[in-house]
């Protein structure tokens, strides 16, 4: 197998991580990609008013407050 061929493979280079350091220095390709920094949205798109948030609030406690041992409000097939 020659050079080219062992360089691009990529299970050779798994198991070298020099050759893959290596590889990545010599590529026109990697070199020649824009770099951009990119960040996790740290908030929200929409903001959150306060009714939403006492919506949310008063159905979560409704859906805590529901007996689930009770199998009359439940259909099961």
């Amino acid at each position: 197998m020659n050079t080219t061929t062992e360089a691009l493979n990529p299970f050779s280079l798994m198991m070298e991580p020099e050759r893959v350091l290596q590889t990545m220095t010599q590529s026109q390709q990697l070199r020649s990609l824009r770099r951009h920094k990119l960040r996790p949205l740290d908030k929200p798109l929409i903001p959150y008013t306060s009714a939403a948030l006492a919506s949310r609030a008063a159905y979560d406690a409704m859906i805590d407050a529901q007996d689930l041992d009770a199998p009359d409000d439940v259909l099961l097939n």
